[in-house]
């Protein structure tokens, strides 16, 4: 419920040199006068907002531990109600020992990602800025830590504002003709509609094409590494993790199963997973190994295929362009050992892919080449972190039904309908970029974006 004080420790579970517990509510400041004594004799009440005091750490009549108050008075907390923050010595049983003191003087524990919420709902945060916090503390690689800080700052949501606030200009316009036919109320004429709907328009798919950087520099990007044996797969590995991942011999079969792992390529993050193999075998661990290898090849959104230029196409290679025929996912032939003699018919491999690389992944020569492909084909185009970029599904669908609606509303317009009937379509178009910051949620929603915080954001 809004209406309780909870409370949570902050800061990873473990031994370190501090802990943070938070406390909000309407009673945050007396259960914490009941467990915080400052050294001064002031009570957190009367100190100033977002002032620091020193003092003890009162359990069950004992000092548990001394340490440092942050008081936070509402409406300018993070949660916009009274909060304060203690900062213990980190220790696992200290620090759980202050938090057990908060509960037992009345606080509650905090649900998953119940502060973070309680300032959505207080309107201290936008919907899209509350998932850019998430984003912060998920960041694995700097662009991606630039794109949430970006979202963070009100970058998509002042853009859904403005979204928002041009379609809204159009509805009432419209409304007020359908209101007062004879009055001749209405502001806005049919071609400067059209015109405002092919300009909105415009703004919306750019924020769909966004999504294809934001999930590639968020999410990463899922690749299978796969090819005939000994080609070099475990070696393009190891170029993208600058060690050795994985074990790299002359021997056919080396990797039998998945090897997973991650790499900063460019601005991206590669999700990789090197496979075995594939081709027929009768040992029964390198045959599952190869059935994992097709497996990994089916979920990749970036297939790399390794081909030994040192060797000449044989059945196995023409058996992985078959495999990879059909396969959907970005598809890139890497040509491997460019350090030695070439003895591999390229130009037959060349017709089955719209991209390929030359690389020797021992030397690492071509890794820029292919970096910058990578880039390429999953972002839109070099990242500037002043526009807005839509980081995950959600926002996407509500992104694309506002780009729909507002098709809609202007198919309409052009077939020679009346502007009142494209304000159903409007509507539409209105609700998805509404829910998109938070305007139009259910709780079930908003329950299950939060619900995916860490315990004391």
């Amino acid at each position: 419920m809004q209406n309780r004080t909870i409370a949570a420790i902050s800061t990873p579970y473990g031994r370190g040199a501090i802990s943070l517990i938070r406390i909000t509510g309407e009673g945050a400041f007396a259960i914490c006068e009941s467990v915080f004594k400052p050294k001064s004799g002031k009570a957190l009440s009367e100190c100033r907002h977002a002032s620091a005091v020193y003092g003890d750490i009162i359990f069950e009549n004992e000092i548990i531990d001394d340490g440092i108050a942050t008081v936070f008075k509402a409406p300018n907390s993070y949660t916009g109600e009274d909060t304060v923050e203690i900062a213990c010595h980190g220790g696992i049983l200290v620090t759980k020992t202050v938090l057990d003191a908060l509960l037992n003087a009345g606080a509650y524990p905090a649900e998953a990602g119940e502060f973070t919420k309680r300032a959505y709902a207080n309107g201290k945060l936008r919907l899209s800025e509350a998932e850019a916090i998430m984003d912060i503390i998920d960041a694995r690689t700097p662009s991606a830590l630039k794109l949430a800080n970006a979202s963070g700052r009100g970058r998509l949501s002042d853009e859904a504002e403005k979204i928002y606030s041009r379609i809204k200009m159009l509805l009432a316009s419209i409304y007020a003709y359908i209101d007062y036919p004879d009055e001749d109320l209405t502001d806005v004429t049919v071609d400067e509609m059209k015109n405002e709907l092919k300009s909105l328009r415009d703004v919306t798919a750019r924020l769909e094409r966004s999504y294809k950087t934001g999930k590639a520099v968020r999410e990463g990007v899922r690749v299978a590494i796969c090819g005939k044996p000994n080609v070099g797969k475990s070696s393009v590995l190891n170029m993208f993790t600058g060690e050795d991942t994985a074990i790299v011999t002359d021997i056919e079969g080396t990797t039998r199963d998945v090897i997973k792992t991650q790499a900063v390529c460019g601005d991206i993050l590669l999700d990789l997973s090197d496979t075995a193999g594939i081709r027929q075998t009768s040992d029964t661990v390198e045959s599952i190994g190869v059935e994992r290898a097709v497996e990994e090849i089916k979920k990749a959104e970036l297939i790399l295929a390794v081909f030994d230029t040192s060797r000449a196409l044989d059945t196995l290679d023409r058996d992985i362009l078959k495999t990879l025929e059909n396969e959907t996912a970005v598809k890139i032939a890497l040509f491997n050992k460019t350090d030695k003699e070439c003895l591999l018919d390229t130009k037959e491999v060349k017709k089955h892919f719209e991209h390929f690389v030359c690389i020797s992944a021992e030397t690492k020569d071509g890794k820029d080449e292919l970096d910058s492909l990578i880039n390429r084909l999953f972002t839109d185009g070099a990242i500037d972190y002043g526009t807005p970029y839509i980081s995950n599904a959600r926002q996407y669908s509500e992104v694309c039904k506002c780009k729909s609606g507002l098709e809609s509303a202007l198919s309409a317009l052009e077939n020679g309908l009346t502007q009142d009937m494209a304000s159903f379509d409007l509507e539409d178009a209105l609700s998805a970029i509404s829910r998109l910051d938070g305007r139009e949620m259910t709780d079930d929603v908003v329950n299950e974006i939060f619900s995916k915080f860490c315990v004391g954001k």
